[in-house]
């Protein structure tokens, strides 16, 4: 298993617990911390808003962190290397004549008669 299909596989993990911290926030003040009511359960709503908080930044920023990773490690093998702007330069040079060992052609006509 190549290590951007390990990434792959962690940023889909991420993703999904991100969904999931998300969805039991409400903006309204309700979800998951309104269900447990008073100060008795697990340190209060409080408590809770703040760790629904601090693992949506956590998670967001693992995110982007992976997904920074995946990039630098990902290989290029099932993409096109040739660039689609510019053209090689040795494809786009035209062809010249070979170098041979015959002296060159003189410059200047031959006298009239």
């Amino acid at each position: 298993m190549s290590t951007f299909s390990i990434f792959l596989v962690l940023i889909t993990i991420v993703c999904f617990l991100l969904i999931v911290v998300i969805m039991v926030q409400n903006p309204k003040g309700g979800g998951l911390s309104s269900s447990l009511g008073g100060s008795t359960h697990l340190g209060g709503v409080q408590k809770t808003t703040d760790f629904l908080d601090k693992s949506t930044w956590t998670l967001a920023i693992a995110l982007i962190a992976l997904i920074l990773l995946s990039s630098l490690s990902f290989t290029g093998s099932l993409s096109d290397n040739d660039s689609k702007i510019i053209d090689n330069t040795e494809a786009a040079a035209p062809a010249t004549p070979a170098a041979t060992n015959q002296p060159a052609a003189p410059a200047t006509p031959a006298p009239a008669k």
